[in-house]
């Protein structure tokens, strides 16, 4: 296996990762009501392992006047950068290391 598809791959996984602890933190988001709960402990992992992704997208909302109520759409503002970065990535992989 060369070197640019283990990156690639590894990219690929990262960015797999991150998007999934969103939903996943998002769906326990919805349920969490005791916050000494196992679910609750699960969020703040996962809280702690995506926030600085999705913190600048929430910021970038606010400065943009983005106001959605009760609604955070910084999530899938932060999929959709995730995505570009991820294919971005790949592609300067593909530039340089073939």
């Amino acid at each position: 296996m060369h070197t640019y598809e283990v990156l690639v791959i590894a990219v690929r996984m990262f960015c797999g990762v991150l998007v999934w602890a969103m939903v996943i933190q998002a769906v326990l988001s919805w349920f969490v009501r005791d916050m000494n709960s196992g679910a609750a402990k699960a969020y703040r992992a996962l809280a702690r392992f995506t926030e600085p992704f999705v913190a600048p997208c929430r910021k970038l909302l606010y400065r943009l006047n983005f106001n959605t109520g009760m609604f955070d759409f910084s999530l899938l503002v932060a999929f959709l950068l995730i995505e570009i970065i991820e294919r971005v990535i790949v592609k300067l992989l593909a530039l340089i290391l073939l």
